[in-house]
């Protein structure tokens, strides 16, 4: 595989060979389901279930990182924490355990692949506080989970490696930053990441944890019983907050009450450090810079260019210096406490 076309070779006849090898009878249905970091598939079984197989991108993680993400979802669900964890492949095909652990990393023709069953869910009602106090406590369980032990090989969510590589990959990349907007783009970029790490410095101990690390509402799938959480390709170790301050939306009030209501039901199961919401901002701040240079790290595959065309346009990284200014101003204000959160 070319690194700059990952998946070129990745046929639909592929993907059913590569299941068939790692022990599983398929029947033929396959469903390419949204996916831009990695590629996902939805595939029948003989049995009449489906599974959900994922092949991972080539190079971003190493066969150490998958399985202790595999080896994380499985201690979840161990705990009974609603957590969707990779299948035995019983193949040759199938990769080393971790820790005893069976195998779950499968390998076929250059491709890394994991296979999880199919769960069905439809996205949390976040307008519900009764949904978000639920949340709030599946979010503690999740993290007396992480708590347990570190990550060894996965990364650590902070300034230096979500924040400081990713602007100088945007600094060095052929592929971002106009020649009107870089010089400016880039002296934000600095301003608000120093604001980022004065902010962590002062949560003195600050504790990390292992983390859901993108634990978006598109992450979680909500049924009748409660939520569950799916897709721990970002688990990291990092801040509690992290997993809790991207499910805020709206204006100021509503965020206030959502946090509020995620907060209620997580200090029922776990302590919650609540100087770490001095870092809501900061960490946003981080994704943002993290974002357009994952974009920019992805730019060759054909994927890309396709579903974000807008991405060297002067419009967008106008907006993006914009958004940094906003950052800016929102991390300076006293007592580095958000503008948003009320009394």
């Amino acid at each position: 595989m070319h690194a700059d076309t990952p998946y070129a070779d990745l046929t639909p006849d592929l993907v059913l060979d590569a299941l068939e090898a790692l022990g599983q009878r398929v029947d033929g249905r396959l469903l390419q389901l949204n996916s831009y970091e990695n590629r996902v598939f939805q595939i029948g079984l003989d049995s009449g279930e489906f599974v959900v197989a994922k092949f991972y991108r080539p190079g971003r993680w190493s066969d150490a990182q998958i399985l202790e993400e595999h080896a994380f979802s499985q201690e979840l669900v161990a705990a009974e924490v609603p957590a969707v964890p990779p299948i035995t492949l019983q193949a040759m095909q199938a990769g080393a355990s971790v820790s005893g652990l069976p195998p779950t990393l499968g390998h076929f023709k250059g491709h890394r692949v994991a296979v999880s069953p199919r769960r069905g869910g439809r996205s949390p009602e976040l307008e519900d506080p009764e949904v978000l106090t639920w949340l709030g406590r599946f979010l503690a369980r999740l993290h007396l989970v992480g708590a347990q032990r570190p990550f060894t090989h996965r990364l650590s969510m902070g300034v230096e490696q979500t924040g400081r590589q990713a602007r100088q990959w945007l600094a060095d990349s052929e592929h971002s930053l106009p020649i009107e907007q870089r010089a400016n783009w880039l002296a934000a970029a600095d301003q608000a990441l120093d604001l980022c790490q004065q902010a962590f410095d002062r949560v003195d101990g600050l504790r990390l944890r292992r983390l859901h690390g993108d634990c978006h509402p598109g992450n979680i799938l909500w049924t009748p019983d409660g939520p569950h959480f799916v897709d721990l390709d970002d688990a990291c170790m990092g801040p509690a907050i992290q997993d809790l301050w991207m499910m805020l939306s709206g204006d100021a009030r509503d965020r206030q009450s959502q946090l509020n209501a995620l907060l209620d039901g997580y200090e029922s199961m776990a302590e919650f450090d609540w100087r770490e919401l001095k870092l809501i901002e900061p960490l946003r701040t981080l994704r943002i810079i993290h974002h357009s240079a994952w974009l920019a790290r992805r730019w060759h595959d054909p994927a890309f260019p396709a579903a974000f065309p807008w991405f060297e346009s002067g419009t967008y990284w106008q907006q993006q210096l914009d958004l940094l200014r906003q950052q800016i101003d929102v991390m300076q204000t006293p007592d580095d406490q958000p503008a948003w959160m009320l009394d």
